[in-house]
């Protein structure tokens, strides 16, 4: 407001179009925080991510990256600031893939001039990734913005099944790679060792290798030089027409919905409309900016560069992740996306009281805009009411988002038991695939006549005394052996073939406790394989061992719709009537038994039977 007083009252000067324009440049300037991006073109821009094993410092190393370059102050704010979730803190791990934009100046000689006398601005955006297996789709999604990625392994514990997945994902995006072994302060930390690693198993130099400890900031002076030198400029035209990939969305109770977008060609403005190449949608863009590592406002985002934007979208479902967004009017190529997700986990979802189906139903609208790797389709259950069905990418994943609708949206659900999604044909060759054992057709007519079920790849790395418990463990669940190494001479490698229905629930529990802990487990989907499904023989065979033998015969059946394909009978108990009766005709003696009978049936009808809670458990574990 000092500004507009200032230039009103001195309207009448005849100096007042120069104060005017003055004060508009000096606004607009306030406006955009006093970032000129225009002075970051292609080459001065390195996008990169952070990739690593659970626990292996990324997030630390994030924090100490924002420290060196001054996004944050050192000992201002909280420890792991791109985990910004409550799960993420209670769980100490990654979730969600953040984006930090950072400014660094730095000296290449001769990069862009004959002789650089001075050091030169860059600007890095920074991507911090999630490092369990469930949330890959965020890496994948990550590495789509980037054009190199940091590989952070732990100098004592080394190469894990992580790590293997993340160099792969990306290496087949064609991503500089620069290694790095983080806590080299620790008194077990072996970086020689973990370097022989890097070599076998990635064929990685160790001369690149980068030596550092997040906690102490040793090495860290050489890690954004290395990105600088290392990792190539964003790829792009600044004289095409505007095209935008969308890498990820979240719903604000004030903004609205707030996209976050990498520009792969052309300049986006404060006020341009845009439209989107999924839905044809046009959209006013009413905010532009960067991470900074809050969002700020900056008025454009030019070629190369990531940041947010808020153009007035209405509904969640209009963003949607992997979108190419352009300047209306014009025409383009829609840019490729990146690996969509495959669910590979289902579960029902039910408000715990019904007639807070609606609240559910909006806190999932919400929640899926900042999570798109979950699957909603809405379901009936006689049992509990109106519900949704989930596909999930895995138990974690499933357990996370449980605890986002609690925590961020105060829902409470009943969730139904994971299952996995299979794959039927009928004798006339039409196939179906089923989420819901329930939803399988059971008409006679149709009869069933090959069955596919899920298989992951999955990679076990393991201290080399545990292969024996481990190889008996995979036979147990039907794996085959695909590959079998040693890293070095204290741990194995190993590839099993597994059907996803023998993971999903305890493999990793039971994998966890055979090794002490010390095991390191990692998979991927694979294809469908034709299996024998039918356990229903088996299911009836263990829950019959739970259930207390009562007064009267106790049925059990495992069905498919209304067909009956196995059943165990629980025999009754029987008093013995006939313990009194001596002697005497025979009619009497059947009299009696007569009239137990009778009385075995209506205790039937009006009986009940107690399943005790442990039966649930048991039937879940795969014997």
């Amino acid at each position: 407001m000092g500004y507009l007083t200032r230039a009103l009252k001195s309207l009448r000067a005849p100096n007042c179009l120069s104060l005017l324009h003055s004060f508009l440049c000096s606004w607009k300037h306030k406006q955009t925080n006093g970032i000129d991006l225009s002075q970051y073109p292609p080459e001065k821009i390195r996008n990169f991510s952070i990739i690593a094993h659970v626990d292996h410092g990324k997030s630390t190393l994030a924090d100490r990256l924002l420290e060196l370059t001054g996004t944050i102050k050192r000992g201002h704010g909280q420890p792991q600031y791109l985990d910004k979730l409550q799960v993420e803190r209670e769980r100490g791990i990654t979730v969600k893939a953040q984006t930090a934009t950072m400014f660094h100046k730095h000296n290449i000689q001769g990069a862009y001039s004959s002789a650089a006398t001075e050091p030169l601005g860059f600007l890095l955006n920074l991507i911090d990734t999630p490092g369990h297996v469930d949330f890959s789709y965020e890496v994948s999604r990550s590495l789509a913005a980037c054009q190199g990625a940091l590989l952070v392994v732990d100098a004592a514990q080394g190469v894990q099944a992580q790590t293997v997945a993340n160099f792969y994902l990306a290496f087949e995006s064609n991503l500089t790679i620069i290694p790095i072994i983080n806590k080299i302060d620790q008194p077990t930390a072996d970086p020689d060792r973990v370097k022989a690693q890097l070599k076998s198993m990635f064929d990685l130099d160790p001369s690149d290798v980068l030596l550092t400890s997040a906690k102490t900031g040793q090495g860290l002076e050489h890690v954004l030089p290395a990105v600088i030198e290392r990792i190539a400029p964003p790829p792009g035209l600044c004289s095409s027409p505007l095209r935008m990939l969308l890498l990820d969305s979240y719903y604000d109770e004030y903004k609205g919905v707030i996209c976050h977008v990498a520009v792969a060609d052309g300049a986006l403005r404060k006020g341009d409309k845009i439209s989107s190449a999924a839905t044809g949608q046009s959209y006013d863009v009413l905010d532009v900016g960067i991470m900074h590592p809050e969002l700020t406002p900056t008025g454009v985002l030019l070629t190369g560069q990531v940041g947010y934007v808020v153009s007035g979208m209405r509904s969640t479902k209009e963003a949607r992740i992997g979108d190419t967004l352009y300047q209306s009017r014009s025409t383009v190529e829609p840019l490729p996306g990146f690996k969509p997700a495959k669910h590979m986990v289902f579960s029902g979802l039910y408000p715990a009281d019904g007639s807070d189906f609606e609240a559910l139903n909006h806190a999932i609208e919400r929640l899926t805009c900042n999570d798109a790797s979950v699957s909603v389709t809405k379901e009936s259950s006689t049992a509990l009411g109106l519900g949704f069905r989930c596909g999930f990418l895995g138990l974690l994943h499933m357990d996370v988002f449980h605890q986002r609708l609690e925590q961020e949206y105060g829902a409470h659900v009943i969730s139904t038991v994971p299952t996995v999604p299979y794959i039927y044909e009928y004798f006339d060759g039409s196939k179906v695939e089923v989420q819901n054992p329930a939803a399988l057709p059971s008409n006679p007519k149709q009869r069933v006549t090959a069955c596919w079920e899920p298989t992951v790849t999955a990679t076990i790395i393991i201290p080399s005394e545990y292969v024996g418990s481990v190889i008996t463990l995979c036979s147990e669940r039907r794996g085959q052996q695909l590959e079998y190494s040693f890293i070095d001479s204290q741990r194995a490698f190993m590839k099993y073939r597994l059907p996803l229905r023998e993971i999903v629930v305890d493999f990793y529990n039971e994998l966890k406790s055979i090794t002490s802990g010390y095991a390191s487990f990692d998979y991927e989907d694979a294809e469908y394989q034709q299996s024998d499904l039918r356990v229903g023989r088996e299911l009836v065979e263990k829950l019959k061992k739970f259930i207390d033998r009562q007064m009267f015969e106790i049925t059990i059946q495992a069905a498919i719709g209304s067909k009956v394909i196995a059943r165990e009978t629980v025999s009754a108990m029987r008093k013995n009537v006939l313990a009194k009766c001596y002697g005497g005709d025979v009619s009497r003696k059947r009299k009696l038994l007569d009239k137990q009978k009778e009385g075995k049936k209506r205790m039937k009808r009006v009986g009940s039977v107690d399943i005790p809670q442990e039966a649930f458990h048991e039937l879940l574990k795969v014997s």
